[in-house]
């Protein structure tokens, strides 16, 4: 799978190969710079690097080389890491540092838009979720209608904010990779700050209570608003898990939900 590549943009192989269920990643040298060579398997992967090439390095990894099916990006070669900083005591400098990249992310450009995916269509598999489960999916799918009828603010998203799509890129700070071309109301990327389940502390007592008012002033946000995502956004991701078997990390958004919820009502 690699080996085309490496001819034809003249690369060297730097390091292990990364297999996920998306993508098959290698990282490489190229020119003397660090890199890595991504070659997609589905389309939302082939398609996401057309909204990295329109960033254009500002607030996300440049793309050097592409075609079809591959991209080559710039490596994130930094120490640190969100999801470790979060963990370790730095909860609010990462939610600072999140919002901080997703603002260089949702400026307007004047280049004309990639190939893009409406949010109430992203949405599209929360509804039939809340038909088969009920429960606390009902309300997350009303909640994430009455947004997507009346969106706002509406820019190119990441469409998968979180820690570890944030990374440590040295001397270029922190940037984003692995976007998922979604055009809609810029809240949405922010609700999976809150959500992550790769983040053991979103379910913990407080954490939402105490970053919500630290991503609501960064991002300029009002906190209802960000409440709702929180609680549509928490839906769409379980009745993803959901769809996959995972009733683990299902749960997980719900007690985000729930949390959010409790909020609302106060």
């Amino acid at each position: 799978m690699f080996e085309p590549y490496l001819k034809r943009w003249s690369l060297a192989p730097d390091g292990e190969a990364i297999i996920t269920r998306s993508s098959h990643l290698l990282p490489v040298i190229w020119r003397g710079v660090p890199a890595m060579l991504k070659v997609a398997l589905d389309i939302d992967e082939k398609l996401g690097s057309q909204v990295l090439r329109w960033w254009d390095g500002d607030g996300a990894a440049q793309v050097f080389e592409h075609d079809t099916d591959a991209a080559l990006l710039e490596r994130a070669t930094g120490p640190r890491s969100l999801l470790t900083m979060a963990m370790e005591g730095g909860d609010n400098e990462a939610s600072r540092i999140i919002c901080h990249t997703a603002a260089k992310l949702h400026a307007p450009r004047a280049t004309p838009l990639p190939d893009l995916v409406p949010l109430d269509r992203w949405f599209r598999e929360l509804e039939p979720a809340a038909r088969a489960h009920g429960g606390v999916l009902t309300t997350c799918a009303e909640i994430a209608g009455h947004l997507l009828a009346d969106q706002r603010d509406l820019t190119v998203l990441h469409g998968d904010i979180h820690h570890e799509n944030i990374m440590d890129f040295g001397p270029r700070g922190w940037l984003a990779i692995d976007p998922k071309r979604v055009h809609g109301e810029r809240g949405y990327d922010f609700a999976n700050t809150f959500c992550n389940p790769e983040l053991p502390i979103v379910t913990a007592p407080g954490r939402l209570q105490r970053q919500l008012p630290i991503v609501c002033t960064e991002a300029r946000l009002k906190p209802k608003r960000m409440l709702q995502w929180i609680v549509a956004y928490a839906g769409l991701s379980a009745a993803w898990f959901l769809s996959d078997g995972d009733t683990k990390n299902a749960e997980s958004d719900f007690t985000v939900a729930r949390i959010a919820l409790a909020e609302l009502r106060t």
